[in-house]
């Protein structure tokens, strides 16, 4: 268990002391931006499925964030859970394991945990993105089961 290295990029990833609490989410920024000093902002959010990372251009501070969410969608709870005020959140970005009809058109049905999700990107004036190359996100292991579009990006 462990993440990826790579000489070109840097990783950006919340380890924790307990062992019940390993990060599920990490962050990969390439070099080639290294002059923008990227860095890891667990004083927002200290949670082990959310990363967020802030940079600096032109004065100004911005902010990504990429989110695991799993079954139980502790993460999103967390957010919608928790007061802050970041402005300058330029990408959100994640697996939110929601199937929605609002962005897969193979799934009939919509989820209210994805009303969470939007108003969650909205309070960062984030919306979501459309790919120009729609199609499943997740392929599936097990036979009979569907694929589907469970990782999302809010610009």
């Amino acid at each position: 268990m462990g993440t990826c290295h790579h000489p070109n990029w840097i990783a950006f990833v919340r380890y924790s002391s307990n062992n019940n609490n390993f990060p599920r989410v990490i962050s990969y920024v390439n070099i080639c931006l290294n002059s923008l000093y990227f860095l890891l902002c667990r004083d927002i959010f200290d949670h082990r499925d959310i990363s967020i990372i802030s940079f600096t251009n032109n004065d100004t501070c911005h902010y990504i964030l990429n989110i695991y969410s799993d079954s139980s969608h502790l993460a999103l709870k967390y957010l919608k859970d928790t007061e802050v005020n970041i402005s300058h959140v330029l990408l959100m970005t994640g697996n939110f394991n929601i199937r929605d009809s609002l962005w897969d058109p193979s799934f009939p049905f919509h989820s209210s945990i994805s009303d969470n999700l939007i108003m969650i990107a909205d309070s960062f004036d984030l919306a979501l993105s459309s790919p120009t190359n729609p199609g499943p996100t997740r392929f599936s292991d097990t036979a009979g089961e569907s694929n589907s579009v469970i990782n999302l990006m809010f610009l």
